[in-house]
């Protein structure tokens, strides 16, 4: 497996915060403090003043992607991350992989607000920008050829394609674990997804024309 520096940091960055948060008893107080609040990104504020100060509503999308509800969560996080972001990350380079991780995670957070933009449940884990590593892996990584349809390259028929077969893991995925479409933030790993498809190819022009 190829080594990736920035993927091995995330990792440890996320299991480290993790732990330092179980072993203080910290939990509620990370959520509540570093959580994205789809209701605070539409700039109204939450009483929360118990808890002192608050990570700033515009940071929230980043704060929350190393915030997790418990130890199955992180592991199934870690685990896709650690298989795919690091072939990742050997195609475009760290620094452009790290792009591609930060802007996943906002527009898993983007996603999830248009959906529920008075919602007062937070959102935490580091899935949504993880779903933008898949992405980005689907993309780089797949076998089969994609011809084109009518005027519509190849390369936009995949995504298209990958698009809606990720949307239907993700609402079988919510149906599955729940009964509905509540308790898990489907539309944030959508908005990530869509977010790490649509980023790959500029990314890897960028980096090639740079080089």
């Amino acid at each position: 497996m190829p080594a990736g520096k920035l993927t091995n940091g995330l990792i440890i960055a996320n299991v480290v915060i993790y732990l330092l948060i179980w072993i203080f008893g910290w939990q509620q107080e990370a959520v509540l403090r570093g959580g994205m609040f789809p209701i605070r990104l539409s700039g109204e504020a939450l009483d929360l003043t118990a808890y002192g100060w608050l990570v700033p509503a515009w940071l929230t999308p980043l704060s929350s992607a190393f915030l997790h509800s418990g130890l199955l969560h992180l592991s199934f996080n870690m685990l896709m991350l650690l298989f795919c972001g690091r072939f990742v990350e050997q195609a475009m380079g760290a620094q452009l992989t790290a792009v591609l991780y930060v802007v996943g995670a906002y527009a898993a957070a983007f996603a999830q607000y248009i959906v529920e933009s008075d919602s007062m449940i937070p959102m935490i884990g580091a899935s949504g920008a993880i779903s933008a590593i898949l992405g980005a892996y689907a993309l780089l990584f797949a076998r089969n050829r994609v011809d084109s349809v009518g005027p519509i390259p190849g390369h936009v028929v995949r995504i298209v394609w990958l698009t809606l077969a990720w949307v239907g893991i993700q609402l079988m995925i919510g149906v599955a674990t729940s009964g509905n479409l509540q308790g898990i933030a489907i539309f944030a790993h959508i908005g990530g997804f869509v977010a790490g498809l649509l980023l790959t190819r500029p990314l890897l022009g960028w980096r090639f024309r740079s080089a």
